[in-house]
């Protein structure tokens, strides 16, 4: 009978190690999918997996370029229904290392998040650079937060 109580123990285990990835999957989508994006995003990954009220996250955005990046800044939006909440402004290099290559980076970004914070709420990054003092915008994403 312990036989088959551990079977089915392991089994559910199992079963529920298949929705693992799921769980922990970051949703975003771009602000124009028809947008011609310099730097694509591939994933992201947030750590911890479930954000805490006045605990420091780390947000790791695997993207791609096609072309070398040697400035920038990274535009960093957070509303809560539709309404602005909160904005601020990161200069690129300290987000990752500068230049980026042609091929796959990843940007690295620290957040302590307030204490009193919505359940969920939407977070727009976008990736600005300067060339020949013209403002491009290199990609923009949004995505939805979750938190404890």
């Amino acid at each position: 009978m312990d036989t088959v109580a551990t079977q089915l123990k392991l089994a559910l285990l199992a079963i529920s190690l298949l929705f693992l990835p799921f769980l922990q999957a970051t949703n975003f989508k771009y602000c124009d999918n028809g947008g011609n994006y310099v730097v694509k995003v591939n994933g992201i990954d947030i750590s911890p997996n479930l954000v805490v009220n006045g605990k420091p996250a780390t947000f790791f955005i695997s993207t791609s370029t096609g072309q070398a990046i040697s400035r920038g800044k990274a535009v960093i939006d957070v509303s809560y229904f539709g309404f602005h909440i909160y904005q601020e402004t990161h200069p690129l290099c300290e987000e990752t290392s500068c230049p980026i290559a042609v091929g796959n980076f990843v940007l690295s970004h620290n957040q302590v998040l307030p204490r009193l914070t919505p359940s969920s709420y939407s977070i727009l990054m976008a990736v600005e650079g300067v060339t020949t003092r013209m403002q491009k915008e290199f990609g923009m994403m949004q995505g939805e937060l979750t938190q404890l």
